[in-house]
């Protein structure tokens, strides 16, 4: 058990945290705390959902498996191939997120050229690791865990001395409208909550995964939920209105509780963090594109594997299309991107509970999400209500993937019929 809620911390804690309660305190001031509380009560019920669907079946596959038999192959296959899209997503936004915070150290990579150049670098040269057969996922794991927690905890236990009462007053919103700012920041900070979704992919790796992974996500959750709320009212209290031009918060937080040395601390453990996050994705990304040409969802040639055992033409695909990405936007827009791409599985896998307990009986577990069939539903009107806050270019970019599938869906059809 103790792997599996170690997986589905290292899944959710990234970027995100390092990086976005600047942006949350800038569109809401003091009041972007609820915004972490609400975000946490939405990723809760959508992961009750993940959690009960999961004691449905032994066998990996997450959101697709769960799409495909409750809604048939077509909206299966949507959400299968949107998963190697979001993953790439993913890995561009964390391209970009490892230049921000690695300019808060070297300021001029905040210049474009210098900032694509490293960016380049990065993916560049994990699409070679990856290629060569270099495998540094294990060692990577171990020290992310130590690397991303350690800060984070460390600034919330020592700041929690240094709070500044006055700075959570006025306790509103005075630059926009309520709404506007409360959806704009709902969606930049829900990416920080995202990740979790890996432990029910995974769940054929796990030993009764029916019982183990209910109780893992909710386990995660809890804690992740509790350590990032903690980490805004901390951010607040110690910089207060300076806390919305910050673009390393946790850094700057700790800069002005113990000097240098903390924002170093900082520094080096966010940067650790971003980059092993990122050798990670590059190792298991295009082992995606693999499976779907092996499963006759894409074509052959991107399941093609070199001397080494690896899909190497998936991990180019996969550098093409991420570079761009990363380098076209800020993190903050990658970010909201990223989320608005996550509803392409999440929905689907929410709507699915209510099709499960009319079709199928659970097996080796009984868990059920809390108060009948209301939670899924109240679970896909605020993730609608949540997307209608995105831009058209947001929604374009994220949800894009499933245009593009259709065509490769009417493709394969036609070839397995011939």
């Amino acid at each position: 058990m103790l792997s599996v809620i170690l997986l589905g911390i290292n899944s959710i804690i990234g970027s995100g945290i390092f990086l976005l309660p600047g942006q949350a305190e800038a569109l809401m001031g003091p009041a972007s705390i609820l915004v972490f509380i609400f975000d946490m009560l939405l990723i809760v019920s959508i992961a009750l959902c993940y959690a009960e669907d999961a004691t449905y079946f032994k066998s990996n596959g997450g959101p697709y498996l769960y799409a495909k038999e409750a809604f048939g192959d077509f909206v299966g296959y949507e959400v299968g191939f949107s998963v190697w899209a979001i993953s790439i997503i993913a890995w561009a936004t964390m391209a970009n997120a490892f230049t921000t915070a690695l300019s808060a150290i070297f300021p001029v990579l905040q210049q474009a050229i210098w900032k694509d150049l490293t960016i380049l670098i990065l993916l560049g040269g994990l699409t070679l690791v990856n290629i060569s057969g270099i495998t540094l996922t294990k060692v990577v794991n171990n020290i992310v865990t130590i690397a991303k927690l350690l800060p984070l905890v460390l600034f919330v236990v020592v700041g929690a001395f240094f709070i500044n009462g006055a700075h959570f007053t006025p306790f509103v919103v005075t630059n926009a409208s309520f709404t506007n700012s409360f959806g704009s920041a709902a969606i930049l900070i829900f990416y920080a909550f995202t990740g979790f979704e890996a432990i029910a992919i995974a769940a054929q790796e796990f030993r009764n995964p029916q019982r183990t992974i209910p109780m893992a996500i909710m386990v995660v959750l809890a804690v992740v939920a509790v350590l990032y709320i903690a980490i805004q009212v901390v951010s607040i209290g110690i910089l207060g209105g300076s806390l919305a031009g910050s673009t390393a918060p946790i850094q700057d937080g700790f800069e002005k509780i113990l000097g240098p040395v903390g924002k170093t601390i900082v520094a080096v453990g966010t940067i650790i963090s971003i980059l092993g996050v990122a050798t990670a994705q590059s190792f298991y990304l295009p082992r995606i594109g693999s499976s779907m040409a092996d499963n006759g969802v894409m074509p052959k040639i991107v399941g093609y594997r070199n001397r080494r055992n690896v899909p190497a033409v998936a991990m180019v695909i996969s550098f093409l299309i991420a570079y761009p990405l990363a380098i076209s936007g800020t993190f903050q827009t990658l970010a909201a991107i990223s989320v608005v791409s996550r509803f392409a599985q999440y929905i689907p896998t929410i709507l699915a509970v209510l099709v499960f307990r009319r079709r199928k009986t659970q097996t080796g577990a009984s868990f059920r999400v809390p108060f009948g069939p209301v939670l899924p539903v109240i679970a896909v009107v605020v993730s609608l209500w949540l997307l209608s806050k995105a831009t058209g270019f947001q929604l374009i970019m994220g949800l894009g993937c499933l245009v593009i599938a259709v065509p490769f869906y009417f493709l394969t059809a036609h070839r397995q019929q011939a």
